[in-house]
Order: structure tokens, then C-alpha cells, then sequence
């Protein structure tokens, strides 16, 4: 069914059990899962008179990397093969934000399926928080698999499910 699954990961408890559901449909469909953690330091840093933005830049990375690590840690006791990846913001290109980093790195993998979280913002809050998983839903050019903050647990064995049924069928 899958062969490789992408799943954004940013340390949230959203974006954990998102990867709670890609990792179960890797080992159900035997694919390969590539947790991605984006690095986006906020422009404001780099505009900051007197401040050093590599200290913010250096504290993501930090979290970056324990986050993929405890993921592959995850992917290990499962045996899912796969490896993390950790990538950056372009400040150079505007054009190269959170969702553009997914979306490049879902090509580069060829990914079948990208799995994300969301908080499920409405209204104002939307506005303006503005919504990584809907801007990536809008460019993405494979399958996108969303769960939501507020019935994440029920998508995971949802999607778990699905994925059983249509393995079964074919």
C-alpha cells in the first residue's frame, strides 16, 4: 500500500500522535517513515539589534534533534526502517516556508502519504496564527493524512483501520 511515509514531527503532543498513526501504518504496510522536524526561525530574530539569532537557531536544532531522535528510538523498537531528517527555513527565498520544506522534502522522498498534525484553529486564532498543515494541504501533491489536536487518538486507529481494510482487499 505505502511504501514511503513522510510525517511531520515539531515536539507538540498534536504532532506525536500524528506520528503515533504514520508510524503504525509503516509497520502495517512494511514502508519506509521519514520523521521531518523544519527549523523556523522566526525573522524577527535576525532584526533584533544586538542579538545573536544563532542562539534561537541553535536552541531549534537542539529540540530538532531530540525530537528525531526519540522518533527513531520509536522506529527502532518497531523495526520500521527509516531515518529522521531535520531541515531549515530559506529567509533568502520567501517563498521557502514550513509547508514549502515539507513539500520539497516529500518529493525528495517520494513520499506516498504525508502525515500531520493540527491544532484545529478557527476563526481569529486562524488568521492570525496562520496554519502550517492547511498551507501544506493546499500545495501538496501526494495523499495527507491530518490529526487533528481534538480526536487525535480516534483518527490514529482510524487510519489504522483503513489501512487494514484496504491492505485486505488488495
Amino acid at each position: 500500500m505505502y511504501r514511503h511515509i513522510l510525517a511531520a514531527i515539531d515536539g507538540s503532543e498534536t504532532s506525536a500522535q500524528a506520528f503515533d498513526a504514520a508510524l503504525q501504518l509503516a509497520r502495517e504496510s512494511g514502508a519506509e517513515l521519514q520523521p521531518l522536524y523544519v527549523v523556523d526561525v522566526p525573522t524577527m530574530v535576525y532584526d533584533a539589534p544586538g542579538y545573536d539569532p544563532s542562539i534561537v537557531r541553535d536552541a531549534f536544532l537542539a529540540e530538532g534533534k531530540h525530537v528525531a531522535d526519540n522518533a527513531l528510538a520509536r522506529m527502532k523498537h518497531d523495526s520500521v526502517q527509516g531515518a529522521p531528517r531535520i531541515i531549515e527555513t530559506n529567509l533568502v527565498d520567501g517563498d521557502y516556508d514550513v509547508a514549502h520544506c515539507i513539500l520539497h522534502a516529500a518529493e525528495h522522498l517520494k513520499a506516498d502519504l504525508v502525515v500531520m498534525g493540527t491544532h484545529g484553529r478557527r476563526g481569529v486564532r486562524r488568521l492570525v496564527l496562520g496554519s502550517v498543515a492547511e498551507r501544506f494541504l493546499r500545495i501538496a501533491q501526494c495523499p495527507v493524512l491530518m490529526i487533528s489536536a481534538h480526536s487525535a487518538p480516534e483518527a490514529a486507529t482510524d487510519a489504522a483501520g483503513a489501512a487494514e481494510r484496504e491492505k485486505k482487499s488488495t
